[in-house]
């Protein structure tokens, strides 16, 4: 496996990033140019949605990607640094972790989608300092559709996952 001679501190500056509401650092790469109607999209959505969205995301050891949803599926993509274990909690309150990565041996995966209306966070794994990834929204990111978790309420929900969502809440 090669390994990443770049730090954090190198592509937050070569990317431009800035910090993220969810935890880490981000930028929007892409939005497509073209719209979704507000008419034909699903009535979760209030409002037109750009086709598609990109941004890269990485996140640094000590922090984490705290659990929030959106209203459409996120697509991860691994691109460098440790491997990010992406924690889902599905509306029936199942439990599924995947794990991205560049060691297919180990599990890793190079992308994996976050489905519109599960719970995700995300944490690095292994032992590197950062996980660059990035991430695609499809309908387009709005922050209309981005909900924060709330510790008491996730942990009143899913008590069967209170360590988990007391480990990915800030409040």
């Amino acid at each position: 496996m090669p390994i990443c001679t770049h730090t954090a501190a190198y592509w937050i500056e070569r990317l431009h990033l800035a910090r993220h509401p969810e935890g880490g650092w981000f930028r929007e790469t892409y939005r497509a140019a073209e719209a979704i109607p507000e008419a034909g999209l699903p009535s979760r959505f209030q409002g037109e949605r750009a086709f598609s969205t990109a941004i890269h995301f990485l996140l640094e050891r000590d922090d984490f990607s705290a659990l929030h949803r959106l209203k459409s599926d996120e697509m991860w993509h691994f691109y460098d640094g440790a491997p990010l274990t992406v924690h889902l909690v599905a509306p029936d309150g199942g439990h599924r972790p995947f794990l991205l990565g560049r060691d297919p041996e180990k599990g890793e995966l190079f992308q994996a989608v976050a489905p519109a209306g599960c719970w995700f966070g995300a944490e690095v794994a292994g032992s590197g300092d950062f996980t660059l990834v990035g991430c695609t929204v499809s309908p387009g990111f709005d922050f209309s559709d981005f909900e924060m978790g709330s510790r008491s309420n996730l942990a009143e929900r899913f008590p069967q996952h209170e360590a988990l969502i007391r480990r990915l809440t800030r409040s």
